[in-house]
């Protein structure tokens, strides 16, 4: 029997002052209803859900409701999630008609052969699968809606200092029985091109677990993440350092290489882990 750990973020990025408590109050949380799963004797990709459900659900983050709004004023979620015993796995990209996400990629993963749904696809499969389906102005509040409006109307200064605020949130879960898992959440980047998708859902980019190496999920700036094939580098360098120089090297990387900007946590088959940013700030629980 393995000792439960959880790891739980809420983004990387110059999160204010005014907004990190909220962030640190917020992580906790999450981690407060993953953890019980685990104590529960419930599996890791169960805890992780269940984390990542009160993130969405908390407006302050960048995923679920309280989303950024794109370049059209609406809303696109992405989700994705995977187990570290099967390497099954399930994401959803461009979702804006179910309350939970991560939820449908839990669906995904379960109950189809399939890795990632999109769109519309997405959302009949939440149908068929009995998932309540909701209106897409339910991720919508008005911190949001303001944001959107001021850009809309020309004024750049909001995406010059929020260029890193995704806020995507994540978390990883070793479980009883030693299996880990890992998932991600977010909703993109403010004023982003319709249909532009980044790394949080994407497998091997955002996230991965493997019983045999480790768990990782990454946040910060989607296209230098995925560039620099950050969390598979990182993942992949615990085969010869442990899990905090892993994290680190894979910051490294992302800067050097790529001029990137984000934040790695990695969880190790034994329990070790390891964070690494180069943002200001990372919100994040352990």
């Amino acid at each position: 029997m393995s000792k439960i750990r959880l790891m739980v973020h809420g983004g990387a990025w110059n999160i204010p002052d005014s907004l990190w408590g909220d962030h640190q109050r917020g992580c906790q949380a999450a981690w407060q209803a993953g953890i019980a799963v685990l104590a529960d004797g419930g599996e890791a990709s169960e805890a992780v859900c269940a984390a990542i459900r009160v993130l969405e659900d908390d407006p302050v983050f960048d995923a679920g409701r309280g989303s950024v709004l794109n370049e059209h004023g609406k809303v696109e979620l992405e989700a994705g999630l995977m187990e570290g015993h099967s390497l099954r796995s399930g994401a959803v990209l461009g979702v804006d008609r179910v309350r939970n996400p991560i939820d449908l990629a839990h669906l995904v993963l379960k109950q189809t052969n399939h890795c990632i749904f999109t769109a519309e696809g997405a959302h009949a499969l939440a149908e068929q699968m009995g998932m309540p389906l909701v209106d897409p102005q339910t991720h919508v509040i008005g911190r949001e809606r303001d944001l959107f409006e001021r850009v809309h109307a020309g004024d750049r200064e909001p995406l010059a200092t929020n260029w890193v605020g995704h806020d995507t949130v994540g978390a990883i879960a070793l479980d009883h029985n030693g299996n880990l898992a890992a998932g991600n959440s977010t909703g993109g980047t403010l004023y982003k091109k319709a249909g532009r998708v980044g790394d949080a859902a994407v497998i091997g980019s955002g996230f991965y677990a493997d019983n045999h190496l480790g768990a990782v999920i990454c946040t910060g700036w989607g296209e230098s993440i995925m560039r620099s094939g950050m969390a598979m580098l990182g993942l992949f360098a615990l085969e010869k350092m442990d899990a905090q120089a892993a994290a680190e090297a894979a910051i490294q990387h992302l800067a050097q290489r790529v001029d990137g900007l984000g934040g790695i946590l990695l969880l190790t088959p034994d329990g070790n882990h390891g964070v690494a940013y180069n943002t200001q700030r990372l919100a994040y629980h352990l």
